[in-house]
């Protein structure tokens, strides 16, 4: 009785969203459903069709948020935003903050270009005055483990050797260069970060931080999140995530692959400050306050943001107030973070 009782006042947090969010939300439950084969394949024609409207670059003449855009390389394929208008103590731009962003969907859908990521980007590139760098990495499972990986190193490397595209007339200042991510792509931000932090060669510039939201980490065991929010929270399920992680990792791992379960007492010595944003109606939760203590066991600074009502996806949906937080702290942690030299 005790445990329907809780399974209850869960689904009334989840009922307490607007009508439009939950519709959405069950909308996109169904493109993803319909979408994904027995075979473990996916149909990308229709969940294009069914779900992934996609947003047009506005190379030519700033939005609304005074932010224009650019799809271009950078060594894969990305979308980058930016405001070339002075800052008001400004008379001419100064070199700009740059976020490098690695968008959800299981590491199986979406793009650079999926409307709510190209809204959310212009936010956040108008709110912290940072170039930010959407990257379109290939997708599973035509692109298995380690493809997303080695497509966000080859965005950060083309960085540190070129800079920005030419086609983004600012200038970037890669001191204070962060990766962020939300789901699969907080996972994506997080092993680029341990990849570039332990590289044999000294990186050209180190990490000023990592924003990671929602992060999709996994095992074998479930952890106590999933299965009090399983048939309760919207997105992620067991089943969705199991087809996930089959579709990325290699044939026949299972989720201890170190690709998903990063929590354990093997991890990153050297590693940039972290913030770790949690939602309270979130499967994933457990995971990403096991994530931050990993972080804190190895000396590493971690701050955990924590939303109580926020479900997977939450900041898909500006009606939220809880999306206007969220962009406010990652303001407050790119402007508050300073980069550490290099020795």
């Amino acid at each position: 009785m005790a445990g329907h009782v809780a399974r209850e006042a869960l689904r009334a947090r989840v009922r307490a969203m607007p009508w439009t969010v939950r519709l959405q939300l069950r909308a996109l439950e169904a493109g993803v459903d319909a979408t994904q084969r027995r075979d473990g394949t996916i149909n990308r024609f229709l969940f294009s069709l069914l779900v992934d409207r996609q947003a047009p670059a506005n190379p030519a003449r700033p939005d609304a948020l005074g932010v224009r855009s650019v799809d271009a390389s950078t060594g894969v394929r990305a979308r980058v935003y930016f405001s070339s208008a002075p800052t008001p103590a400004e008379t001419e731009p100064s070199p700009r903050p740059v976020i490098v962003y690695f968008h959800g969907g299981g590491f199986t859908y979406f793009s650079a270009a999926t409307r709510p990521y190209d809204a959310l980007c212009r936010t956040i590139c108008r709110e912290t005055g940072a170039v930010v760098v959407s990257v379109s990495y290939r997708l599973a499972p035509e692109h298995r483990f380690p493809a997303a990986y080695d497509d966000g190193e080859a965005a950060l490397r083309y960085l540190a050797t070129t800079g920005l595209p030419a086609e983004v007339p600012v200038r970037a200042d890669l001191a204070r260069c962060f990766l962020a991510g939300d789901s699969a792509g907080a996972n994506i931000a997080h092993h680029v970060a341990q990849r570039w932090t332990a590289a044999a060669t000294p990186p050209p510039f180190r990490l000023a931080g990592l924003l990671l939201l929602a992060a999709y980490f996994g095992g074998v065991d479930r952890t106590e999140s999933e299965l009090a929010l399983e048939g309760v929270a919207p997105i992620v399920n067991l089943r969705r995530s199991d087809f996930w992680w089959k579709a990325f990792l290699p044939e026949g791992a299972d989720r201890n692959h170190p690709a998903a379960h990063v929590t354990g007492e093997a991890g990153p010595e050297a590693f940039p400050p972290a913030m770790v944003v949690v939602g309270g109606l979130d499967p994933l939760q457990d995971y990403g306050r096991q994530y931050a203590a990993m972080l804190r066991r190895k000396g590493r600074e971690v701050r955990v943001v924590e939303f109580p009502e926020a479900v997977h996806a939450f900041y898909f949906f500006p009606v939220l107030p809880d999306t206007g937080k969220l962009v406010a702290e990652i303001k407050a942690f790119v402007e508050t973070t300073a980069p550490e030299p290099i020795a």
